[in-house]
């Protein structure tokens, strides 16, 4: 069988600009989605972990409004081939606002404004920033990969599979909070329980996605977006890894009242963080300069 990077688009500035802009705009996206969906989970946790939970999902529109303006000029400056130029003449910009990619920019921009909701306390607060999450996971099924067929079934796959991995994200920063706290260990247990639910959606969404978007084995080996997504999964599959840590070895030793769980559970939830930021610059490798083999 032969190996090769079949799919593989040029890399140069532009590109990078875009993984880089992409991948910010996802780490953006997924915690302002994730922010609410924490808060209606937890709501009876200590004040000063929702605080931060609000405070990080405000944090991220502000981020993914800014990195969505600048995504405009990156796209422009790459589909024009005029660089600087490109990324700032109004005709250009104008195009990409007529296409999908500007439906895409809507629907998000006003989930991200849906998400300062969350600031308000009580079910409007939640409900509204709830609804904003659902628009910008919808937003993605505008554009990209899940463009393919069969696309509603691939689009309600992006939106389940961008739901699960919100919650995920957005619930590490409050947890490494809540480590150590009165009621840190139930908190932590309780996300344990929901996390395998999570995890389950997770590996059978990606599993199904990565099947429509290669189709065989052969596919999978012989591409850029094959090898691509091989190492995306592999490092999934080590955050689960960590997952599981925390879920049988130390939340049950927090729990116990050993002394250097709290410590081991803040330094692998650090770790948790680490690999999440690689795996959102993998994906948009993935998006930015590869070909799923179903399209090529």
């Amino acid at each position: 069988m032969m190996f090769g990077l079949t799919g593989l688009a040029p890399i140069d500035g532009w590109a990078l600009a875009s993984i880089i802009s992409k991948a910010t705009g996802y780490g953006a996206a997924l915690l302002a989605m994730g922010g609410p969906m924490f808060v209606l989970t937890f709501q009876k946790v200590p004040e000063d972990v929702l605080r931060l939970t609000r405070q990080i999902a405000i944090g991220a529109v502000i981020i993914g409004l800014a990195v969505l303006t600048l995504q405009f000029g990156v796209r422009a400056a790459r589909i024009s081939g005029m660089g600087f130029a490109g990324a700032t003449d109004t005709m250009m910009l104008g195009l990409i606002w007529d296409s999908p990619l500007g439906t895409a920019a809507l629907w998000r921009g006003v989930g991200l404004t849906l998400i300062l909701a969350i600031v308000l306390k009580g079910a409007i607060g939640l409900v509204t920033s709830a609804m904003g999450a659902v628009l910008i996971a919808t937003s993605y099924t505008f554009i990209g990969h899940s463009l393919g067929d069969p696309r509603w079934l691939l689009a309600g796959l992006l939106i389940v599979h961008l739901l699960a991995a919100a919650f995920w994200v957005a619930a590490l920063a409050p947890l490494h909070r809540a480590v150590g706290g009165t009621d840190g260990a139930i908190i932590l247990h309780r996300f344990g329980i929901i996390a395998s639910l999570t995890v389950g959606l997770l590996v059978v969404v990606g599993t199904t996605f990565a099947w429509f978007m290669t189709g065989s084995v052969a596919a999978l080996l012989g591409t850029a977006y094959g090898w691509t997504l091989l190492l995306k999964l592999l490092l999934v599959t080590g955050l689960m890894g960590i997952a599981a840590l925390n879920k049988w070895r130390l939340v049950p030793a927090l729990v116990a009242g050993e002394t250097s769980a709290a410590r081991s559970l803040r330094r692998s939830i650090r770790a948790e963080i680490f690999v999440v930021v690689i795996i959102l610059i993998i994906t948009a490798t993935l998006t930015v300069v590869t070909t799923p083999p179903v399209n090529l």
